[in-house]
């Protein structure tokens, strides 16, 4: 159902045409008849199908199911292969195998000498391996041509391409383990969090020369050192690698064209780690490049690019107004965003709900509108214990708190401060600068109203001391509590203290 439902106008109209050209009757086709009835009802009810079909019996619902995705794979392949450089090589290898068995070598071998140099030039290294591998086959059982030098040259070939992917493998795999962590733990919080990383990186790195390394090498390297510096807060360092590969990216924009879904994750952790150093200068710049994908590279713009573009483009864009401070006027993307959460449009998993569900808190506080801000922190909040991002977690319900504070609950926040102290201290994320805050909060009933400011002077003085400590940092990442702070001493909105930190 999924994958109807995910289908353009344009693929549904080939689809169809697709099934004409291959079949006797339309009338008789049970599979193209379930497709019109999923299609236009939009969801799978077994009773309702076998009601609407007529001759279709319930034995051979799940078979004639199978078929059907079969067939709008095989439309999807036929009308997508074109565009796609990798469907098109591995169509040359079967074409090649099909010469092949028919003992046509001399042909089967021009074929695939033809896919090799292709796949060399998308730096598509797997399929040129794979094409060697069966040239290789080919020259072993038939005398084709110069059987010794052309041993030799293929010999070499296969070696060369295995040592690359071998490296490349290296990175990508490192790349890989680093997010993993950072899913499941966040940034690290203190020296041992540090050395257990750097004990994770450190085995997993080859000796292999970045100039030395294809691209996808290099790509998988930025990746695998970005992931490494980000967990561990060094932003600057973080930099050295989104940077380097924008650049890469930028020497080679085939490669854009050929992968603009990889392109735009890149783009997506350089806007990040550029938002982490508070570079609104270059933030800007990398945001604009990012907003005018879709006009660049349309033709390979397809669903997925399409999902991941619309993601990165909701969270750069509420992370720009972060920075400068407009978090009222950040406040018109939610209704869109919220509508494409609500009606699954893009398949975006939990993870990704949740971290959209926390910004648009955020906006919410920080716009002055506490009350709504609780409403999507609580979608966070009352999730079934995800092994996903506890720090997130941490940060709702300590941004929960502050909200029911601005709300003036402050019944609700004494007694919610002890559960909200157990569970951070359960995950793992009881830093010092949330003890402060917590033991503030506590405070709240037996502080006098004429007393507030001071304690709020006292608590922003111990708190931006607490602060400087590199592992202490990580809050401010996701809710600038000094600000905060800063606002409740001159009574301002936090929005307005935000904004003048920016424009000064």
């Amino acid at each position: 159902m999924q994958l109807i439902a995910s289908l353009s106008r344009a693929e549904k109209r080939h689809f169809r045409a697709f099934v004409k050209r291959n079949q006797a009757q339309e009338a008789d086709i049970l599979f193209l008849q379930l497709f019109d009835e999923l299609e236009a009802s939009g969801r799978y009810d077994e009773e309702v199908v076998l009601k609407r079909i007529e001759g279709l019996r319930k034995k051979q619902l799940s078979n004639i199911k199978g078929h059907l995705y079969k067939q709008l794979l095989i439309s999807l392949r036929l009308l997508h292969g074109k565009r796609d450089p990798e469907i098109q090589l591995r169509e040359q290898i079967a074409h090649a195998r099909i010469l092949y068995t028919k003992g046509l070598y001399k042909q089967s071998l021009d074929v695939l000498e033809k896919a090799k140099r292709e796949a060399l030039k998308s730096e598509s290294e797997l399929v040129a391996l794979e094409i060697a591998q069966f040239e290789k086959l080919i020259e072993a059982q038939h005398i084709t041509r110069g059987i010794e030098s052309r041993a030799e040259e293929l010999a070499r070939q296969c070696t060369q391409l295995v040592n690359n992917l071998a490296a490349t493998d290296k990175f990508a795999n490192l790349a890989i383990q680093m997010y993993s962590y950072y899913l499941k733990h966040g940034l690290v919080t203190d020296e041992e969090q540090l050395r257990a990383v750097e004990n994770l990186f450190s085995p997993g790195l080859t000796n292999a020369k970045f100039e030395h390394l294809n691209f996808w090498g290099q790509v998988h390297h930025c990746q695998a050192h970005y992931w490494y510096h980000h967990i561990r807060q060094e932003f600057p360092l973080c930099y050295r690698h989104t940077q380097r590969l924008i650049d890469l990216y930028a020497a080679n924009p085939d490669m854009i064209e050929r992968k603009p879904d990889l392109y735009l994750r890149a783009l997506h952790n350089h806007l990040s780690n550029l938002f982490n150093m508070w570079r609104h200068d270059h933030y800007a710049e990398a945001l604009a490049l990012l907003l005018d994908l879709p006009n660049t590279y349309q033709p390979k713009y397809d669903f997925n690019t399409e999902s991941l573009f619309q993601q990165y483009r909701f969270t750069h864009l509420i992370m720009l107004y972060f920075l400068e401070g407009r978090f009222s006027d950040g406040l018109k993307v939610v209704p869109e965003l919220t509508q494409i959460i609500d009606e699954d449009r893009y398949h975006w998993d939990d993870y990704r709900n949740i971290i959209f569900h926390y910004r648009i808190a955020c906006l919410y506080l920080g716009s002055g509108d506490p009350e709504t801000a609780i409403d999507y922190l609580n979608r966070i909040i009352n999730k079934r214990s995800p092994d996903y991002r506890s720090d997130i977690q941490a940060y709702a319900r300590i941004l929960s708190l502050i909200c029911h504070f601005e709300l003036g609950n402050v019944k609700l926040v004494e007694y919610q401060v002890k559960s909200v102290y157990r569970f951070l201290a359960k995950v793992e994320h009881l830093q010092e600068t949330q003890q402060v805050i917590f033991k503030f909060l506590r405070r709240i009933p037996r502080i006098k109203e004429e007393d507030l400011r001071d304690e709020f002077i006292k608590l922003k003085e111990q708190y931006d001391t607490v602060a400087q400590n590199p592992f202490e940092r990580r809050p401010t990442l996701y809710l600038d509590i000094s600000s905060w702070l800063e606002s409740k001493i001159q009574g301002v909105a936090v929005e307005d203290v935000i904004r003048k930190k920016f424009l000064g």
